[in-house]
């Protein structure tokens, strides 16, 4: 094709490049000009266009989609008519768009002339929705080039695209119990489950709900094999750590073999897969339980469009398999004090509040008031751990005062926190926790329980801590450790609110991460800050910045 400025003598049956307005008309890109339009053209005052002229062998723009739209033509897939050289491929059906990626790689890099865009391998789709679009650039192209692009995608096994319909299958789902799992825990298993399946047109049975136990979750998996289901579904009541654990073991006793336990997709690396007979079988990460994407959706889409899934995919899973939203780096320090929390950028992830204990009286340290204590720079510690704080993804920070809450709000005045008074701060550190806990609004989903005389603890911790929380995954309570000793602070998951609003006297909430166990990770940190609170000036005289302590 010669492309570029041509004089109007020389124009006839070439393809006008820009749009044109004329006196009374208007010549548009693409215009294959003919004599009127050149009379046009030249009673206008132009001499000369930018305009392409085909040689021998070149293949006009749409004839070329239309050639490239043909050989990816398969089963279930409809394609539009070529326009500006423009294809358009359609699913005909609900179902799993799968593609040959390394054929759609070599046609790509043939020439930078023709261009297939496809929506990613393995996204569902439905009826009518475009998975993909051809372009040809240019207004015609080679024909001997348009053969090998043609040539590339006949050269595999199968279609270069294909779409594999969703199956109406039936669906067995037991849900595990143990005791002092709440209701609505279990009903929002459910629900999210009864969701998945009914968009990918199954149908779920009714559900067994067992006790958590090997023998009870595999007679309920063999009752609805009985009852016709054509996939498993195991929703324990605690989160999966071994092939050998109470659901991998019930799918084997139920004359079951587990095929893959663990996936690298996050949520969703918990996933158990097996079969019992020609049936997949699975124990569902914890994430299951919401309706967010994660890991056991892929697999689940897969299955329901007839595919098989080996643990080879599975482990092909992990590039694109980071679902989850991921903290960004905290604050620079010195902008923390300054920032109120609207000017954070925004987050989509999970919201996490933060409580600084501020209340207590200090008595280890009379006459002083430890946190009002100042540092090397004339630093009070309660505005050091506050700054630290406000520095994290955190948000809201409540403050809870009580003894001379006067001096500590004054301290931190201008900081983008709320305060909550513990009128009764004498009767313990559960006096105190329990006015931060009333403070917090409804909408978060987890807090920090953070103590007002561990300066050291940073916000780079602080972010740590929440990186790590994930209820879903079973990891509701998360506590930094140093060489494996436990620290402070912890984070909570807003389901134990109820439990620590009941606790009394001068304890904390503590005991409720071994009641809990399997519910909670445990954060190793690279120094002792989180082990470090100071309740004596001496202590406190041998820290770097404290060494002249007021």
């Amino acid at each position: 094709m010669i492309f570029g400025p041509t004089r109007l003598e020389e124009a006839k049956g070439a393809i006008l490049a820009h749009t044109m307005r004329l006196t009374g008309r208007v010549l548009k890109k693409g215009t294959v000009l003919d004599d009127g339009a050149i009379a046009a053209l030249r009673e206008g005052g132009h001499r000369e266009i930018i305009a392409a002229r085909l040689e021998v062998g070149d293949v006009p723009e749409d004839e070329a989609a239309e050639r490239l739209g043909q050989v990816l033509a398969a089963p279930l897939l409809a394609r539009s008519r070529a326009a500006t050289g423009r294809v358009n491929i359609l699913a005909e059906t609900a179902g799993l768009l799968v593609l040959d990626t390394k054929r759609i790689a070599r046609m790509n890099a043939v020439d930078e002339s023709l261009t297939i865009a496809t929506l990613p391998n393995f996204t569902p789709v439905n009826t009518k929705e475009m998975v993909a679009t051809i372009k040809v650039i240019p207004f015609a192209v080679p024909g001997q080039m348009l053969g090998v692009v043609e040539a590339v995608a006949k050269s595999g096994a199968g279609p270069v695209l294909a779409i594999h319909p969703f199956r109406a299958l039936k669906v067995g789902l037991v849900l595990s119990e143990l005791p002092g799992i709440k209701e609505s825990v279990m009903e929002g298993a459910v629900e999210a489950t009864e969701e998945r399946i009914a968009g990918l047109c199954g149908t779920l049975l009714p559900v067994e709900r067992v006790r958590h136990d090997t023998v009870a979750i595999s007679d309920a998996l063999s009752r609805l094999r009985r009852a016709g289901a054509e996939m498993l579904l195991v929703a324990g009541a605690s989160a999966v750590v071994d092939r050998r654990d109470v659901g991998p073991a019930a799918i084997v006793r139920a004359g079951g073999v587990i095929d893959h336990f663990g996936m690298p997709v996050d949520p969703g690396n918990l996933l158990c897969l097996g079969h019992i007979g020609k049936i997949p079988a699975m124990v569902l990460p914890g994430c299951a339980r919401s309706p967010k994407l994660n890991g056991f959706d892929w697999v689940l889409q897969r299955l329901f469009a007839g595919l098989e899934v080996t643990p080879e995919d599975i482990g092909a899973m992990g590039v694109g398999g980071l679902l989850k939203e991921i903290e960004v780096r905290p604050l620079p320090r010195d902008q923390a004090p300054r920032t109120p929390p609207p000017a954070l950028a925004p987050r989509r992830g999970r919201r996490v509040a933060a409580i600084v204990l501020a209340a207590g009286r200090s008595r280890r340290m009379a006459p002083l008031n430890k946190l009002l204590v100042t540092d090397n720079d004339g630093v009070p510690m309660v505005v050091r751990v506050v700054d630290q704080v406000l520095a994290s993804h955190a948000r809201p920070v409540v403050v809870v005062t009580g003894h001379e809450h006067d001096r500590v709000e004054e301290a931190l005045s201008g900081r983008a926190v709320q305060f909550a008074i513990a009128e009764d701060y004498a009767q313990g550190l559960s006096a105190s926790l329990k006015a931060g806990l009333r403070a917090l609004p409804e909408d978060v989903e987890g807090f920090m329980v953070c103590l007002g005389d561990m300066p050291l603890v940073s916000a780079a911790m602080l972010d740590r801590l929440m990186a790590a929380f994930d209820p879903e995954e079973g990891r509701a309570i998360v506590m930094p450790t140093f060489r494996g000793k436990q620290g402070n602070p912890m984070l909570w998951s807003r389901e134990f609110l109820p439990e620590m609003l009941a606790i009394t006297g001068d304890v904390g909430a503590r005991h409720l991460a071994g009641k809990y166990a399997d519910r909670c990770v445990e954060v190793e940190m690279a120094d002792d800050a989180v082990l470090r609170d100071f309740d004596t000036t001496e202590a406190l005289k041998g820290v770097p910045g404290y060494s002249m302590v007021r």
